[in-house]
């Protein structure tokens, strides 16, 4: 099967960090743009960041710009996601997507791959 598993998310404090990984499985990554939404209970899914084929081209979403950062390791086929100062909003299920062709690094149509979601709580 051709597939996506994101990984890493946990548990952290406000101001904590973490590392979250999509690693592909059945097709090579490095073909494809990867990008990471999250989804909180309620609300709309809402890009993370975008990353290019070659990982020269990066775009963040509007509400963790600033905190989060990605990259690509495409020798192991794998995706991350750095996030620091977490808070409490950031609290949500991440996913990570891969599309052959995007325009728009968020326009969820254009991913033809999806990984089944990490969950990140942020909680004192």
């Amino acid at each position: 099967q051709l597939q996506l598993v994101e990984s890493g998310g946990a548990l952290v404090q406000p101001g904590g960090s973490l590392r979250l990984s999509c690693a592909a499985s059945g097709f090579n990554l490095d073909l494809y743009t990867v990008a990471w939404f999250r989804q909180a209970p309620g609300q709309e899914r809402e890009g993370v960041s975008c990353i290019s084929p070659n990982g020269r081209k990066i775009k963040f979403g509007d509400s963790m710009k600033g905190r989060v950062t990605t990259s690509r390791d495409n020798a192991k086929n794998t995706v991350y996601l750095q996030m620091n100062s977490l808070e409490v909003e950031d609290t949500a299920v991440y996913y990570c997507a891969a599309a052959s062709n995007t325009e728009f690094c968020f326009q969820e149509r254009d991913y033809q791959y999806w990984g089944q979601g990490t969950q990140v709580t942020v909680s004192s």
